[in-house]
């Protein structure tokens, strides 16, 4: 065998080397997509686009990935065609809107509706995480008195537009919410060592502001683990000052969604007239729903 044609064997067998190794390569990032990075692959196959379309305008939503069992009646709801033709049959200005209710299909002008299904109940999945900002979507419920348990009636759904809220009241909410579990940890913690501080305090300032500092990383610590405590995230600040919501919701009901455009179309719905039983006098239609 002459030396060329060794040097092209050679290279040859160096090219399908070079080949073999970038199908691992290849493969390998394959198997990291379906391994090791299949949980943000998840995350984007739950961040589904649910579209609502109604009479007065589009609106985009994603689910929460945290209430499944709620997300997954939703889902198959959706799926199912279930709140295409009905309508937001209760609205409150500054407050949300409702709709979905199966017997507001081709109401008669007027009539009352909203009544739900027992069909479709669920137990709540409350979220501390989910605050009742402008846009979030939750299931409604039968009151306290009727429902002990608190079950969501997934045959219809509220959306909460709310009011906006200044960054003192929220500072307010917080202070009223903190301030009693922090004078009990105070008094627990600090109380009992106060004499020897006070004593410290004069002997030797540097060690008592030390020893003070100590106590107040402490206490924050304490405040950000107790299950008592409210403490709004920078983002929750922003929606709330800027966007809106409706704080006294949060807690009662199980938020399974969120508008992420057309946060307009619910002003706009907000704002229709209504009768006396919240009901618009120009039925808002949902022409439907799906999960795009």
């Amino acid at each position: 065998m002459n030396t060329k044609l060794i040097a092209v064997l050679l290279c040859l067998f160096a090219g399908m080397l070079f080949a073999s190794a970038q199908d691992n390569r290849l493969y390998a990032a394959t198997d990291s997509v379906s391994g090791s990075v299949s949980d943000s692959l998840v995350s984007v196959q739950r961040r589904d686009t649910i579209v609502i379309t109604t009479s007065l305008g589009v609106m985009k939503a994603v689910f929460y990935d945290d209430v499944p069992r709620h997300r997954a009646m939703y889902e198959r709801r959706i799926r199912e065609g279930a709140f295409d033709g009905t309508l937001f049959y209760r609205v409150v200005e500054h407050f949300m809107i409702q709709g979905g209710s199966p017997d507001s299909r081709n109401a008669a002008p007027g009539a009352r509706i909203g009544q739900g299904s027992t069909q479709y109940l669920l137990l709540p999945e409350f979220r501390e995480n989910h605050i009742a900002r402008k846009g979030a979507i939750a299931a409604p419920r039968q009151p306290d008195k009727v429902n002990p348990q608190k079950k969501s009636d997934c045959s219809q759904f509220f959306i909460v537009q709310g009011h906006v809220y200044s960054s003192g009241y929220l500072d307010t909410l917080e202070m009223a919410r903190n301030n009693p579990v922090k004078n009990e940890w105070w008094k627990e913690h600090y109380t009992p060592h106060k004499a020897e501080m006070d004593s410290l305090r004069k002997a030797n300032p540097r060690e008592y502001n030390k020893r003070l500092r100590q106590y107040r990383d402490d206490l924050d610590i304490a405040l950000h683990q107790h299950p008592g405590t409210l403490f709004f995230t920078e983002d929750e600040r922003r929606a709330l000052t800027e966007q809106g919501g409706e704080l006294n919701l949060n807690g009662q009901y199980t938020f399974f969604a969120e508008v992420v455009e057309g946060l307009e179309i619910i002003d706009r719905i907000a704002a229709v007239r209504t009768d006396k039983y919240e009901r618009p006098m120009q039925d808002v239609r949902i022409i439907s729903v799906r999960i795009k």
